[in-house]
């Protein structure tokens, strides 16, 4: 049953906020590097999908529901779980937040170091491939080498789809490899980018129907290292067991979706909804 007394021991925690549920991604690698930290999961359900939102939109909405939601969770550090939220809100959650935040950013800086080709494919939402940090991001980095652009917003459904338990099929990835491997330098393509965080929770399905082996590369591992970073810097002692977490969200989950995703990290849930009231 959730526990609803409302009352969490003051164990270091971190929040994780998304618009869905591909924070995931990154709650199983901050779990496995960091298995003591407490972490309490921030869901913009109300504004779902946030690949196809203008950034007018998405911008004031992002920053109004992860600051209340760090203060409902009392948490010591904010982790922005998603791509397109940290591409366009990273500076205004760093100042209107006097703890922590940790951004998620497409791995384009490891890729073009280990990339033997010099072709990399960049999978992400229309919104993360055509945002002038990511354009700047392949400027800084990648330059001289080729990056295809890949949009994928189904990867997004798919995902989701797949924590409820579907199989998710090669027809069903068929539209996406087509756009990696069948346009021009699709060929070269040696290490893909999975510059959202609902993609890696497909990792196993985009390799096994790709039409030959690549790399899937995304940023889990380099987001909870600095996670670590962070807690070193605040000289945070980590208990050998997380405390009991909070699933919050800014609409109802009237049919569990969302709970039932994050059971593996909650099996003792607070759930809280409508947080920025």
């Amino acid at each position: 049953m959730p526990n609803t007394s409302g009352h969490f021991n003051r164990a270091p925690s971190a929040l994780i906020f998304d618009s869905g549920v591909g924070a995931i991604s990154i709650a199983r690698e901050i779990r496995r590097q960091i298995p003591g930290l407490t972490l309490h999961f921030g869901v913009d359900n109300g504004f779902y999908p946030y690949g196809n939102k203008s950034e007018e939109a998405l911008r004031p909405r992002i920053v109004q529901f992860a600051r209340a939601m760090m203060e409902k969770s009392q948490a010591d550090m904010l982790v922005v779980g998603c791509n397109t939220a940290s591409t366009l809100a990273l500076p205004e959650l760093r100042e209107v937040l006097d703890r922590p935040v940790v951004g998620v950013v497409p791995a384009i800086k490891p890729a073009a170091a280990e990339t033997r080709s010099g072709t990399i494919a960049l999978i992400a939402t229309e919104g993360t491939v055509n945002r002038i940090y990511t354009r700047d991001l392949i400027r800084q980095f990648a330059n001289g080498q080729r990056v295809i652009n890949v949009p994928a917003p189904e990867l997004v459904r798919l995902a989701e789809a797949k924590l409820r338990g579907e199989t998710i099929t090669a027809e069903d990835l068929a539209p996406v490899l087509h756009r990696i491997f069948d346009t021009a330098g699709g060929d070269k393509v040696d290490i893909a980018v999975l510059a959202c965080t609902h993609f890696p929770l497909l990792r196993e399905e985009l390799d096994t129907f790709a039409p030959r082996r690549i790399r899937w590369l995304d940023s889990g591992t380099a987001i909870a290292r600095r996670v670590r970073w962070w807690l070193n810097e605040l000289n945070m002692d980590l208990p050998d067991r997380p405390a009991p977490s909070m699933l919050l969200t800014s609409a109802e989950d009237t049919d569990q979706r969302i709970a039932l995703a994050f059971s593996e990290f909650t099996p003792e849930c607070h759930v809280v909804t409508d947080c920025a009231k």
